[in-house]
């Protein structure tokens, strides 16, 4: 037997989501935190084949490199520090590719970094990360990402790499330039790398609507603290399918009279869940809903027929205006 838990319960949690007020991170469910580690390389990424483009020239003081991957665009330039090969990942697979879903996670990887001038056997790495959108703004800016190693880094050869998760203040349609740039600490050497890349809407998900209008759409696991973006969960997951930036409500002294209804059937067309209208007929608050809506269901049983069909409608009941979601889930 195939169950999902949601009915009152689901509609507490929904309501405690969307009612909290003043506090923007209640409703941000997955948060940028950009992270710097030591990478160890799995042998095989050696054996693919980079298309770059390599020139080195030689000055008094520092060898100066300049390398382009002509299949992603990733392109660095090295004064004084140099690297063996830098490349895009997953953090378990290479990546060649510069277009990515709203919510993945992908690693900028530095293998084999050298030229730092070292204090016994430590190097000093600084790392700064700075995402532009093609207009000029901002979108995120980390400075010293290595401040928390005041002893330094004893590994040879050096690997690092930058995490980058294109989630909010990242968004979908517009395109961004990532700058990851690294400098000596105990000396004059920098190694600057540039990636231009675009976003884009989970693809898996169907997004359809009449006036009202959600900047963000995408499926969330509250157990791995991730977008869910290749459509697949596990048993006794909570799934959250988040709208975030709606607009188009008829609002009345800053309220909206908000439905929501969702429908989860399996494969063999069975009705696993079947809710008309989680929110009731209670007022919300706009902002709180503008900011974040979030239902969200728990999948638990032996027995079922993948893959699942998940559909989510909003509607405003002070209008016409509509907007639902619908996206398959195959449970692992």
């Amino acid at each position: 037997m195939f169950q999902a838990y949601v009915s009152f319960w689901f509609q507490f949690v929904l309501a405690s989501l969307i009612l909290h007020k003043n506090s923007s991170k209640s409703f941000t469910l997955f948060e940028i935190e950009p992270a710097m580690k030591l990478f160890s390389l799995h042998a095989s990424w050696r054996d693919l084949a980079m298309a770059t483009l390599l020139c080195t020239v030689y000055s008094c003081n520092f060898a100066q490199t300049v390398e382009k991957d002509l299949i992603t665009g990733l392109t660095t330039r090295g004064k004084g520090l140099s690297c063996d090969e830098v490349y895009l990942s997953d953090g378990e697979n290479v990546i060649k590719r510069n277009t990515f879903t709203y919510g993945e996670t992908f690693h900028v990887n530095f293998d084999g970094m050298e030229g730092f001038v070292r204090e016994g056997e430590s190097a000093f790495p600084d790392m700064q990360l700075l995402v532009i959108s093609v207009e000029g703004d901002t979108a995120l800016h980390l400075d010293d990402l290595y401040a928390g190693y005041e002893d330094g880094i004893d590994f040879s050869p050096l690997q690092l790499y930058a995490e980058v998760t294109v989630a909010n203040p990242i968004h979908t349609g517009i395109e961004y330039t990532l700058h990851v740039n690294i400098r000596d600490k105990k000396g004059e050497g920098t190694y600057m790398t540039r990636l231009d890349f675009t976003v884009i809407r989970d693809k898996g998900i169907t997004v359809e609507s009449e006036i009202l209008t959600s900047r963000e759409v995408y499926l969330f696991s509250q157990q791995s603290g991730l977008t869910i973006t290749n459509g697949l969960a596990g048993l006794d997951e909570n799934i959250y399918l988040l709208f975030e930036g709606l607009e188009g409500f008829a609002v009345n002294a800053g309220q909206v009279q908000v439905g929501l209804s969702m429908v989860l059937k399996d494969a063999s067309g069975s009705v696993i869940l079947d809710e008309p209208d989680l929110f009731g007929d209670a007022p919300l608050d706009y902002e709180d809903v503008h900011l974040q809506v979030a239902p969200n269901f728990i999948l638990t049983g032996t027995e079922f027929a993948n893959p699942f069909s998940l559909v989510v409608r909003i509607w405003d009941k002070g209008s016409s205006a509509w907007i639902s979601a619908s996206t398959e889930i195959v449970v692992e």
